[in-house]
């Protein structure tokens, strides 16, 4: 399976389950932020760029937009590290590990999506 439409899955997945469960992405939402829309534009922005990672002609332009998005979204994840005794029933070590997860991804999708990468 091409690469990019694995990350096409994660990406739709994940946006997807900003509308499914949206208070469980609601609650790492740093205080000050509309947590409701920070959530579904978010999860829509997941979705929309998934899908276009998997047309050549708006792959680049895909992964710009995740790479945006996953730079906008690591204040949260980082936010949610800083508190993590706020998140019961989730293991601090957990919190922490997705701190530096958002890196390997924003790598992956730029190596998939740069100007010169062949069709992966």
């Amino acid at each position: 399976m091409k690469e990019s439409v694995v990350l096409c899955i994660l990406f739709v997945a994940a946006g997807t389950g900003h509308f499914v469960r949206p208070d469980v992405f609601e609650r790492i939402v740093p205080p000050g932020v509309p947590a409701r829309e920070a959530v579904l534009l978010s999860g829509a922005a997941e979705i929309v760029g998934g899908l276009g990672l998997l047309s050549p002609t708006t792959r680049r332009a895909a992964g710009a937009g995740l790479i945006a998005l996953l730079l906008a979204v690591w204040p949260a994840n980082l936010w949610m590290a800083l508190n993590a005794n706020a998140f019961e029933g989730i293991p601090p070590w957990l919190v922490w590990a997705r701190v530096p997860l958002q890196l390997p991804l924003i790598w992956w999708v730029w190596r998939v999506t740069r100007p010169n990468a062949r069709s992966v």
